[in-house]
């Protein structure tokens, strides 16, 4: 299983890509899409669907893991991310891949052991799990954790099914009207 894992940004959007040979998960690749900031957002949204395009093509992922929004400080940062994880859905939806969304919080406690985390500490972690001769940009570093993160979930599912156990059951969520 190829799981290419995501970090969205309007101006840095993360990419993995991890494989799992049996027990083993292999580094593939990574990298950072850094969009031409002197554009409009439009054009930035553009810029991230083309190049994301020329990942998936590239690398052929059989699943997608995102990262999910989480609470930002200032709504116009958190539209514009918000935006920009809608371009990336998108285009794995067109690219026919799964998708598997994760909050920041539960792939830092996956990789690093705590929900608080520093992207540093990722970036460490995944440098020395996946054998990496040099740390990852912050960016790519939690797009490999999320993939991992997703890696780590298939394999618990995987087991879980064969051993003939119940599936956890989810809790459930409370609609909140506002206004």
């Amino acid at each position: 299983m190829r799981v290419l894992g995501i970090d969205p940004g309007s101006r840095h959007l993360g990419w993995g890509l991890l494989a799992r040979q049996g027990t083993r998960i292999e580094h593939v690749a990574h990298g950072v899409i850094d969009v031409d900031t002197s554009g409009t957002f439009a054009d930035r949204l553009v810029e991230i669907d083309d190049a994301l395009e020329r990942v998936i093509a590239s690398h052929a992922p059989d699943a997608a893991a995102v990262e999910s929004l989480f609470f930002a400080k200032d709504a116009q940062s958190a539209a514009k991310l918000g935006h920009a994880r809608g371009v990336v859905l998108l285009r794995l939806a067109r690219a026919g891949l799964p998708v598997a969304e994760y909050p920041p919080a539960l792939v830092k406690r996956t990789i690093v052991g705590r929900g608080a985390a520093e992207k540093a500490q990722v970036a460490q972690v995944m440098t020395a799990v996946l054998r990496l001769a040099a740390p990852p940009r912050p960016d790519a570093a939690d797009a490999l954790a999320i993939a991992m993160t997703h890696l780590s979930a298939a394999s618990f599912a995987a087991a879980l099914a064969a051993s003939g156990a119940p599936a956890p059951r989810r809790s459930r969520q409370r609609r909140v009207r506002l206004g």
